[in-house]
């Protein structure tokens, strides 16, 4: 009865939840790259959650709504008040203080480890002694990990292979065996990298100083030209240290143009104005040799990279040496420093490895060492590889790079094999094993033709620095077997990695179970990882799970199953080896992948429509399982992170149509540091938590019209914004914090259709018709899209009262509320092209024919506000007496200020009869709100790269207001802030 009665209770998540503490330690979890959770760093995975906002989720989810929230703060780690902590620092920074101390009293969240005590808490409160939890998409981790942590019995599963084996090292292992797990890997990494370095040693020159170690190549592919028949390297930058050390070419002419004997050499030079210039460009190379200078096409790049015309060049060498230093207490020591050098000829053995590799080949394809699988045909990243040559997985590294980690797999089978025919394998040595594979992964991962060598931070990075493949022109390779790089370092990493996984663990275990079935804590929880399709969890019984928590696949965002091939290809050879059942396929499953691929659907009219539809259907059928699964009273949190309002709509449609309902929303930062400092491109950095339940039973399937339910969307909107706000969401995260409470409202009272029919969109008859709309138009058609459409345009009314505080309310024109609204969300001069759509739909404004052109342009997907200045110098400044819109006014002031006088600029306000114009004003208040404030008022540069030139219009225009306006216009609170930080 206590188990009936508790859980058929409203969850805590459906009424509370700490959005302001949870979104700071999010970000304070994710703040410090060398404080990051191990998690993060085991293996690549694409879009982890923090910890602490996973654990949040999940607790919440399963706890009555009644129940002590301090209990629950103290469970999920917060033991202050992060928000003061953080204000702390920011005031501090902006006085030019170094702060000295802990802000926060209390380490991050998510090293706090709940114990038995805690446990058994969960378990009274929610009235269940064998809480269960399901991810069905559970990627890297963060939700399964800390379900577990928790002590409940946890059910992960990912169709993705590489997935599952990351979940198996994460959420099972350091769990199961404990700290005797580390100590194994230890030992078997040592036999392993004693063999690795006997085998390669020979194919590394020694340095010429033997004391010296070397440590990265750095390569450049290279390009003939075509008109005078020199060959050069490529590269965009040519810097390899922030001191300013670099490359600088040396070309060779030969007999002269037309003399294929021409070639570039190499020398490395301290400073960056002795750096050679950029040979490439947007694709396009500059041929460097002086009687020449043509540039070579893209076209004609790819050509050649395409028919391997061309060997790459080694352009320098970094090594470290070994140097005394006196530390703080006046003591000499020895200390390694980076050094820099240009190659020697005995430092390509190309020749040797080349010879090697083909005597050998048969070895490596007849021990299934090497990959041999083409790069899959579905494919959304082309550019990254196979326009410039690359078709195959092993064509992504060069000889020497190949042959290595060719050998590191070798190694790892041989030593498997070995052990295996003793006798001697255990279960934890088979997930030493495991460890070991993903230690080779992690060498292939910083040791490719697309690891580059990043010149500020001396570091070479790793393949997966973009969520894509991204052709590199210049790229790093690691000399193996040396302390602190490649191997060791890789093998180090994760040891580290491992002892921080189990101290992180629940204490206890046991080292017996089956590799990758169920595993036992030490408090009875139990964990299930899988390897299937989300939607056919077979192995779960119905109405068996308490609560589902999960991270989606977020759409088009990342092609998940593409990316891993070029680790499953590297995995399936050592991992595979040890559970072969998860290795069966040639390359991973993208057909049952739960993504919006456009691949799938090359060369079919409205590619990316197709693409939607079948990421809504794969995201039904998966919550439908859920569904399935779950206790009549269950509960299912998804987290959602994403701009694009089409996979909002995909997303809300496949909850709709597998039977949820949405109960609750909440916002919480989860993605980047959030700070005043204006970057370039707006980036959304919430993760939406959407809560729901199954439909009643009850609630028939009526259909109940739109225009009833607008109203009560809007108002839904319009209560929680305030609250979103104060727990410090801002910018275009309150637009996607709003779309929860929309949605609530909407999912509650579907089917829903129009009574009256709305108008054929106009986009339907202008181009790109096939894409956008292949289906017949459905006047009476109501889309999830509908109720975040009346989301914004609440917001956008409450932001402009704000925005205009007491002047003007309502009175600001279409094109001068979108320009305020942009900079007002976006916070960035720059902004994708489809949220400028719907910010102008919102506004009432025709983006093409009222804005493009005239107050911004349109880059690529992307658009680009206009200031003061480019408007004048592109002639898109309307009247200056505001007729049109009255931006044009105020920027016909501030260019007049920047230019000329502050007197100027005045006197031409009152020729055009508007200094005392309501709308002038109210326009003027807005905008001084909303553009990043310059270092004349703040004391420092608030606004870089392109949003610069919209702080000097906020300059003029202040500087205006406080000699001409300061009696009508306030004081932009937005400098209060400021002050208040400072203060």
């Amino acid at each position: 009865m206590m188990e009936e009665k508790r859980m058929s209770d409203v969850r805590l998540i459906e009424r509370w939840l700490p959005i302001a503490a949870l979104s700071e330690e999010s970000v304070r979890e994710r703040r410090s790259m060398t404080a990051l959770p191990a998690i993060y760093y085991l293996h690549v995975w694409w879009a982890r959650r923090p910890l602490v906002a996973a654990r949040a989720a999940v607790l919440a989810s399963l706890l009555p709504a009644d129940v002590d929230q301090r209990k629950f703060m103290e469970i999920l780690g917060i033991h202050g008040d992060p928000v003061a902590s953080r204000a702390r620092i920011e005031r501090a920074k902006r006085n030019g203080e170094r702060f000295e101390g802990d802000a926060y009293p209390y380490k991050r969240a998510f090293s706090y480890c709940p114990d038995q005590i805690d446990m058994k808490w969960i378990t009274k409160e929610a009235g269940a002694a064998n809480l269960s939890v399901l991810d069905p998409t559970a990627g890297g981790g963060s939700i399964p990990f800390e379900a577990r942590r928790l002590g409940i019995n946890t059910l992960a599963n990912d169709l993705n292979p590489v997935a599952a084996t990351i979940l198996a090292t994460t959420v099972d292992f350091p769990f199961r065996f404990g700290k005797p797990l580390r100590d194994v890997f230890n030992q078997l990494s040592k036999r392993f990298m004693a063999e690795r370095e006997k085998t390669l040693r020979t194919f590394f020159a020694a340095e010429p100083n033997p004391d010296d170690r070397g440590t990265n190549y750095v390569w450049a592919r290279t390009v003939t030209c075509p008109y005078c028949a020199g060959n050069f390297p490529l590269s965009p930058n040519w810097r390899l240290s922030p001191s300013g050390k670099g490359v600088r070419l040396r070309p060779l002419y030969g007999a002269g143009t037309g003399d294929s004997a021409r070639r570039c050499e190499v020398e490395i030079v301290d400073s960056a104005d002795q750096q050679s210039e950029s040979t490439v460009s947007g694709g396009d190379a500059t041929c460097p040799y002086t009687d020449c200078r043509r540039i070579v096409d893209g076209d004609e790049v790819k050509r050649q990279a395409q028919a391997k015309e061309n060997p790459d060049q080694l352009v320098a060498v970094i090594f470290k040496k070994r140097v005394k230093k006196t530390s703080k207490n006046g003591r000499m020591r020895e200390a390694w420093e980076r050094g820099f050098r240009p190659p020697a000829p005995s430092d390509n053995t190309e020749e040797l490895v080349s010879t090697h590799l083909i005597s050998i080949m048969d070895e490596l394809e007849a021990t299934d060492s090497i990959p041999k699988e083409p790069i899959d045909s579905v494919s959304n990243y082309d550019r990254g590889h196979r326009m410039y040559g690359m078709n195959d997985w092993r064509e992504l590294f060069s000889s020497r790079q190949l042959l290595t980690h060719c050998v590191s797999v070798k190694i790892f089978r041989q030593m498997f094999s070995s052990d295996e025919a003793q006798g001697i394998i255990s279960p934890i040595l088979r997930a030493a094993y495991i460890y070991l594979g993903l230690c080779i992964d992690k060498m292939v991962d910083y040791n490719s033709k697309v690891s580059a060598w990043h010149g500020g931070r001396e570091v070479t990075e790793h393949t997966f620095r973009d969520h894509a493949f991204v052709l590199k022109w210049s790229y790093s390779e690691m000399a193996p077997s040396f302390e602190g790089v490649d191997g060791e370092w890789a093998i180090n990493q994760t040891s580290k990695c491992l002892k921080e996984l189990i101290d992180l663990a629940t204490p206890g275990g046991t080292d017996n179970g089956p590799l990758f079935e169920t595993g036992d804590s030490g408090f009875g929880a139990r964990v299930t990882v899988s390897s299937k399709s989300g939607a056919s969890l077979d192995h779960i019984a119905d109405d068996s799970v308490d609560a589902v928590v999960m991270d989606p696949p977020y759409g088009a965002n990342v092609m998940y199953a593409e990316l891993s091939d070029f680790f499953y290809v590297w995995l399936k050879r050592t991992a595979g080896l040890v559970a072969p059942e998860l290795f069966t396929r040639r390359l991973t499953d993208k057909q049952s992948e739960a993504v919006a691929n456009k691949a799938h659907f090359k060369g079919q009219k409205g590619a990316g429509a197709l693409a939607n539809r079948d990421y809504q259907e794969k995201m039904a059928a998966i919550f439908a399982e859920c569904r399935r699964v779950l206790k009549p009273n269950g509960i299912m949190t998804v987290m959602f992170t994403h701009k694009d309002t089409s996979a909002w709509d995909a997303l809300t449609k496949g909850l709709i149509e597998a039977g949820f309902i949405i109960t609750a929303s909440w916002p919480v930062n989860t993605e980047a540091e959030g700070s005043l400092h204006i970057k370039d491109k707006a980036a959304a950095n919430s993760t939406i938590f959407l809560v729901c339940r199954p439909r009643p039973a009850d609630q028939g399937d009526e259909t109940t019209y739109w225009e009833d339910i607008e109203p009560l969307v809007a108002k839904a909107v319009r209560t929680r914004v305030e609250e979103f706000q104060k727990a410090g969401i801002g910018g275009v995260d309150l637009y996607l914090a709003s779309f929860g409470p929309a949605l609530e409202e909407f999912s509650r009272h579907w089917p829903l259709k129009r009574g009256t029919p709305r108008p054929e969109p106009l986009a339907k008859r202008r181009r790109k018709q096939a894409e956008l709309f292949e289906e017949e138009f459905d006047p009476y058609a109501v889309t999830p899209e509908d109720a975040l459409d009346a989301a914004r345009r609440e917001v956008k009314t409450w932001r402009l009262n704000q925005l205009t505080h007491t002047k003007g309310r309502g009175d600001l024109d279409a094109m001068t509320s979108w320009f305020v609204l942009a900079w007002d969300a976006f916070k960035a001069p720059i902004f994708s092209y489809d949220e400028g759509l719907r910010l102008a739909r919102a506004v009432g404004a025709d983006l093409e024919g009222q804005l493009i052109g005239k107050i911004c342009e349109k880059k690529g997907s992307d658009i680009k506000l206009w200031d003061s200045a480019t408007r004048a110098s592109k002639s898109g400044l309307g009247p200056a007496d505001g007729s049109r819109a009255m931006i044009d006014a105020i920027h016909h002031a501030a260019h007049r200020g920047r230019t000329r006088t502050l007197d100027a600029a005045l006197d031409l306000l009152k020729d055009a009869g508007i200094d005392n114009d309501p709308q002038f004003l109210a326009a003027l208040e807005a905008v001084l709100e909303v553009l990043p404030p310059s270092r004349n008022f703040v004391g420092f540069d608030v606004a870089t790269g392109d949003a610069k030139a919209a702080a000097d219009d906020f300059d003029a225009l202040e500087k205006l207001r406080r000699l001409a306006f300061s009696d009508r216009v306030d004081e932009p609170q937005q400098l209060s802030l400021f002050s208040e930080e400072a203060a």
